[in-house]
């Protein structure tokens, strides 16, 4: 299947730690934007070609760090403060996986910190060599734009730094500094883009969302006999749900997106999306742009005021949660004209919970008992967000969920789940083919705590909460010997056991000119 090694996965839950190599996965970063993806999101246009940098190159990327450096004080912290005690050293999946010296944590941060030092302190200015600073030239940005996208910034190894720096947000301060000297990456870059211009990642128009969510009303309808509603541009709603564009067409996506529609059905709570915010996610965040994930994140804001909904609530997707958790008030609130009993934004478990709780749904476990299920924490959902109010509800709910529709459920072992989770693989912008091999060999230590109960506790799938996570599962673990129908939903799980009683007329749709019932 690959034209490289594929690790081996022994069946005992954790992985060795592997010899250091240098160079064994040097010059092996993603495509480069081309101009016109760079002109879309305001950055620096002006180079030649592909693989060109801008004039100036040198200073404007010193400049931006000054800048960045100026704004986030977080940034100079971290870049301050490590004293190269190791605690990371072996705790990042794409080192695990590589054995690449400079997918060590401390070693990829140092990358960005020794041109730090060379400009920004006294001693790398004028001492240098005594203090690893090193001069900004063409191959240092090589370096950089190779290994920053060999991060997915999951924060991993920040749960385990005595100091707490985040290696995340010096990759993220890397990346825009390439973005500013042209070299964005292609794959963040046309996305953003396709949100600004489309309003969704994958660039589905209006009409093909009507005619998807039409049909899926119908494939329900014909599944249950009961007619469950997939609302669309609709005003006057109490909910407006934001949720990951791969919801509305790929599996096991969309299986969660009826899952959500069942819960808003039997409850009786009126909800939309729309076409104007029919993306949760926020690649800005990935390219460590806080002006791009105002502009996506404005989206949601302009949707809501539209549509005169009471809540936000966000599906199944990791980063778009920690964008929406941590953020979202920041760069697109007040949201003073929601509803102020209900958390601003709410993610789409809280809401199924707190139902399940008060006896609002009537589930039967047994349908889902042809199934043994794990539970994958999604990395900004358990080290960038929460969810309920007291701390840990990210890692409660989901599985307080899970357990209320399931009867056979298993955890993976105790140093691969909760704040200490494991990433996918494929998280930080990584999601993209031209980066295959790092994907498959940073799955390592999740396909192997995933083999370890499937082997001693005999489980069968994998239930996510993200939709990274599931595109990622669904086409790196079959390298391990899974199978794509082992990742699942949560709310497709809930879907299975939801017992559907109640009865409603079907409105007409807004895009429906003669008035005719669906």
């Amino acid at each position: 299947m690959a034209d490289y090694e594929v690790p081996k996965l022994t069946g005992e839950g954790y992985c060795e730690i592997p010899a250091v190599r240098e160079g064994v996965m040097e010059s092996k970063g993603p495509f480069i934007a081309k101009p016109d993806f760079q002109k879309a999101l305001h950055f620096p246009d002006d180079f030649a070609e592909i693989g060109a940098l801008v004039p100036n190159w040198k200073e404007r990327a010193l400049g931006k760090m000054a800048d960045l450096k100026s704004r986030y004080r977080s940034l100079q912290v971290f870049l301050d403060i490590c004293v190269k005690c190791g605690a990371c050293t072996d705790k990042c999946h794409y080192f695990i996986g590589t054995s690449d010296a400079k997918n060590m944590p401390v070693a990829r941060q140092d990358l960005l910190r020794k041109v730090y030092r060379r400009y920004f302190t006294f001693a790398g200015k004028y001492f240098p060599k005594l203090v690893g600073a090193t001069d900004l030239t063409e191959e240092v940005l090589a370096d950089w734009y190779n290994y920053y996208h060999q991060c997915s910034q999951c924060r991993r190894c920040s749960v385990f730094c005595p100091y707490g720096i985040d290696t995340a947000e010096i990759s993220m301060a890397a990346r825009e500094i390439l973005d500013h000297v042209g070299y964005g990456q292609k794959y963040c870059n046309e996305i953003i883009g396709k949100v600004f211009k489309i309003g969704n990642n994958l660039g589905l128009p209006g009409p093909a969302l009507f005619d998807t969510v039409e049909g899926l009303e119908e494939d329900v309808e014909a599944d249950t006999g009961i007619k469950v509603r997939f609302p669309l541009d609709e005003d006057g709603a109490e909910v407006l749900l934001v949720t990951p564009s791969a919801d509305f067409f790929a599996e096991p996506h969309i299986d969660g997106l009826v899952g959500y529609a069942k819960v808003f059905h039997e409850t009786g709570v009126t909800w939309t999306m729309s076409t104007i915010a029919s993306e949760a996610g926020n690649f800005g965040m990935f390219i460590g742009s806080y002006e791009t994930m105002r502009r996506v994140s404005l989206r949601v804001r302009e949707a809501a005021i539209k549509h005169k909904v009471k809540r936000i609530v966000f599906g199944e997707c990791g980063h778009a949660w920690r964008v929406a958790y941590s953020f979202l008030n920041t760069l697109a609130g007040p949201f003073d004209f929601l509803d102020q009993r209900y958390p601003i934004p709410q993610h789409i478990l809280e809401f199924t919970w707190s139902h399940i709780q008060a006896g609002n749904l009537q589930i039967d476990k047994t349908e889902n008992d042809d199934k043994v299920l794990t539970f994958h924490d999604s990395c900004n959902v358990a080290r960038g967000s929460r969810m309920g109010d007291y701390p840990g509800g990210q890692f409660d709910i989901p599985r307080n969920v899970i357990r209320a529709v399931c009867n056979n459920f298993v955890d993976m072992p105790a140093d691969t789940i909760h704040d200490a989770t494991f990433c996918c693989g494929g998280g930080g912008g990584l999601l993209t083919d031209d980066l295959m091999e790092i994907r498959v060999k940073g799955i390592q230590p999740r396909a192997e705590a995933l083999k370890h109960v499937t082997t001693h506790n005999g489980v069968t799938h994998m239930a996510a909460i993200c939709a990274i996570c599931k595109s990622q599962f669904t086409k790196v673990l079959p390298y391990y010997g899974f199978t794509m129908d082992q990742i699942v939903s949560v709310h497709q799980l809930v879907s299975n056991a939801l017992v559907l009683q109640r009865q409603v007329s079907v409105q007409a749709r807004p895009d429906d000119e003669d008035g005719d019932e669906d």
